[in-house]
């Protein structure tokens, strides 16, 4: 894990000059500009690095093997990350996740992100702070809604730059068709939560589930791991094969990342996650997890989910109560038990798969990272 400890360093170092070049650019249009760059900097220090260093490990996957065909593949390695195409292209996931998190909190009308009061609050503190005429609240989310299109704006001028540093014509059109694709899947994966939260109370019973499980896989399974591997391995000319075994590998550990995700939105603790405990609860997240509790829960318990669950007044028995229900139905030993096969079908995955061992080295310690991490 060395190596990607000093990955995330190096793109760390990629986000903050890039940074530093918007900040002299925006600063020459006007002085008022200034909190685009500062809310940036400050959502860009904070995270896990996930899609990074799986965008840098299917890279490598590739890499290391096309540096030396001739050598098994057990035996080929490399020394540390290249400051190349695959750091900006790994750079412009970030960026883009940034800015997903700014819209996300938009419409979940989130408080907080990171420990920290999310991008719209910001602004709309900024505008209480200074005393201006209108409304706070509308201005932090309209400011907020540019500042996360400036965010994706800024993520592909990232990936063109990445782009530039690849000398294959293929390689960088085979990239860049995955980057559009996770672009366009998120975003339609994102529209898929939003109409599940609004339009659960008019499908039948034996569609709840199915319907979270595609949320899953569109708006977070395939943006979060499947991609970002399969944009790495891209970059350095991956083969059809090498970008389906990498698919086989990232889709099953992208559906534990976010099956986790949904445990830790609802019982995860605050200090450590930087959410209110319960969060999904006050937001009414239709989740997996949620699904699979209804199926399992009384009549009467159900009616009580169904009554609380997206009451943004909760209090904080009340989440307790709800947190008390979803746990005596079983559903988050269900998920657990999903987790774990997931991760276990992403772990064979590797096992034949025509890629490095270095990679799977490391991809392998990262299936343990996604799936038990505590934020």
């Amino acid at each position: 894990m060395a190596e990607s400890t000093r990955l995330v360093d190096v793109i760390q170092g990629a986000l903050d000059e890039f940074l530093d070049h918007r900040e002299r650019e925006l600063a020459a249009i006007a002085s008022d500009l200034r909190p685009f760059v500062d809310f940036s900097r400050d959502l860009l220090r904070g995270g896990k690095r996930f899609r990074a260093l799986f965008c840098y490990w299917g890279n490598r996957a590739v890499s290391d093997v096309a540096r030396d065909p001739a050598a098994p593949l057990d035996t080929v390695e490399a020394d540390a990350p290249p400051l190349d195409s695959v750091v900006l292209a790994a750079a412009a996931l970030e960026m883009f996740h940034a800015a997903a998190l700014v819209h996300d909190d938009i419409i979940d009308n989130s408080a907080t992100r990171r420990g920290l009061p999310s991008v719209h609050e910001r602004f709309a503190a900024l505008h209480r702070e200074l005393d201006w005429t209108g409304n706070p609240d509308h201005f932090g989310s309209s400011a907020a809604m540019l500042a996360g299109d400036l965010l994706l704006a800024w993520s592909d001028q990232l990936f063109t730059s990445a782009l530039e540093l690849v000398p294959v014509e293929a390689a960088r059109n085979a990239a860049r068709a995955e980057f559009t694709r996770m672009r366009t899947e998120v975003m339609l994966g994102q529209y898929l939560d939003i109409l599940e939260e609004q339009s659960w109370g008019a499908r039948p019973e034996t569609e709840l589930l199915p319907r979270a499980q595609k949320v899953i896989v569109y708006k977070s399974a395939k943006y979060s791991i499947e991609a970002p591997l399969t944009i790495g391995a891209a970059l350095s000319g991956g083969t059809a094969e090498q970008l389906d075994a990498l698919r086989s590998f990232g889709l099953p550990l992208g559906i534990a990342y976010q099956l986790r995700d949904d445990l830790l939105g609802v019982f995860g603790d605050p200090d450590v996650t930087g959410k209110p405990a319960g969060d999904d609860l006050r937001e009414g997240k239709r989740t997996v997890l949620i699904a699979v509790a209804r199926g399992a829960l009384p009549s009467n318990a159900v009616a009580f989910l169904d009554e609380h669950l997206g009451d943004r007044s909760l209090s904080d028995e009340q989440v307790r109560m709800l947190q008390s229900a979803l746990r005596g139905s079983g559903a988050v030993e269900r998920i657990e038990k999903v987790i774990e096969l997931n991760a276990e079908t992403a772990r064979g995955a590797l096992v034949d798969a025509p890629v490095s061992a270095a990679a799977k080295r490391e991809l392998t310690t990262l299936v343990e990272a996604v799936t038990t991490r505590t934020s």
